[in-house]
């Protein structure tokens, strides 16, 4: 019989010093959001399921509770990505005629792990910018990502680009069955040039060289100029390139730590994103660090089709590569009625500083917390002197 005290697989609990780490990432991840004018929303961890999984499509489907509302009958989700909620927030309750600069922090649940080793419940941190078309938007939604990783601490980052307009511009006027176009972007994504060539028989030849060279093109900016070579001629192929080329050009001269490269066959949410996309990948990381692009069709099931760019990370990840930040310091004092004492306790505490109150018979267990000052009486005051 398994015991009641159990977690289910791929759930646990936080103990305090992960809490503190976490929770300090947090408040340095909004802090940076907002010093870019981003506005804090909250959207609730359980909602409508056809709201939920407006435009998403079938994989974040699969990775959602579902669940009965006792009071209305109707099917409720638990949330297991926050975007939606946050294209509705700004389609609905928002309805800005400009830009809507919003950021996020919250739990999200999965079914099941998204891979080897991970959770089934994220505290997920994101930030989106609603309403500008132009490619200004993702730079700065560039920044804001690197700007966080950097306030955390995390070095040596590196910035992948992509973008979904050149499969689609490679497509366009092609007629495929889904389970084919499955077949393709699964080739692609594991750089399988046999099931490419498998999954892409009776198309157009020069839709199916251009995906074989896809699978090739990934490295440093090199890769743009062998993609401009090998691939059709076509409008939406050439924006992509040249915008490929300018975000990582802004990316070397405002991030000077951050190394930028290229995987214009990574097309991981392709049923997703409309144009550039990025991950930031950190040494010793085993997956990206952060995840996001271009998203101009994510709020048009709301009736508000407007541009969207905005990225996500899940901040239980982030503290395992930020590494331990120590315990932190503070001030043990004894516990007392003294009221001299006590307003002395309260006018640390106000200053901000940590006191630890030390009960009966636990003087020597402060825990999570480095003492390194206490608080005594000397010749009838209380004052605080170095341990």
């Amino acid at each position: 019989m398994t015991s009641a005290w159990l977690l289910p697989e791929h759930l646990a609990d936080v103990l305090p010093s992960e809490a503190r780490r976490i929770e300090d990432l947090r408040r340095r991840l909004l802090d940076t959001a907002r010093s870019h004018g981003y506005e804090l929303v909250m959207p609730p961890l359980v909602e409508h399921l056809d709201s939920l999984l407006s435009g998403t499509g079938e994989a974040l489907d699969l990775q959602t509770f579902k669940l009965v509302d006792q009071l209305s009958g109707r099917m409720l989700g638990l949330r297991a990505d926050t975007t939606p909620q946050v294209a509705r927030i700004d389609a609905h309750l928002l309805n800005r005629e400009g830009l809507s600069r919003l950021c996020y922090c919250g739990p999200v649940l999965h079914t099941r792990p998204g891979a080897p080793g991970a959770g089934r419940e994220l505290l997920q941190f994101g930030a989106e910018l609603y309403g500008h078309a132009g490619l200004e938007a993702d730079l700065e939604i560039h920044d804001l990502a690197l700007d966080g990783l950097a306030a955390l601490g995390i070095d040596g980052a590196v910035l992948d680009l992509a973008d979904a307009r050149l499969m689609r511009g490679l497509m366009a006027g092609v007629l495929c069955e889904p389970a084919q176009i499955e077949a393709i972007y699964a080739a692609l994504a594991g750089k399988d040039a046999a099931g490419l060539r498998e999954a892409s028989a009776g198309l157009p030849a020069e839709v199916r060289a251009g995906l074989a060279a896809l699978v090739q093109l990934y490295g440093d900016e090199a890769v743009l100029d062998d993609a401009a070579r090998a691939l059709p001629e076509r409008p939406l192929i050439r924006a992509a390139l040249a915008d490929l080329r300018r975000l990582a050009g802004h990316a070397r001269r405002t991030h000077a730590g951050v190394r930028v490269g290229f995987d214009l066959a990574d097309l991981s949410g392709f049923a997703y994103y409309s144009g550039p996309r990025f991950a930031v990948y950190a040494p010793g990381a085993s997956d990206a660090l952060l995840r996001g692009g271009r998203y101009d069709e994510v709020g048009a099931i709301f009736g508000r089709n407007r541009p969207a760019v905005g990225f996500s990370t899940d901040l239980k990840a982030l503290a395992a590569q930020a590494g331990a930040s120590g315990r932190r310091t503070a001030i043990r004092a004894p516990w007392g009625e003294d009221s001299a004492l006590r307003e002395a306790v309260r006018s640390l505490r106000e200053q901000g500083e940590t006191v630890v109150c030390l009960l009966p018979g636990h003087e020597h267990e402060t825990q999570e917390f480095a003492c390194d000052r206490e608080v005594v009486a000397v010749d009838g005051q209380w004052i605080v002197r170095a341990l």
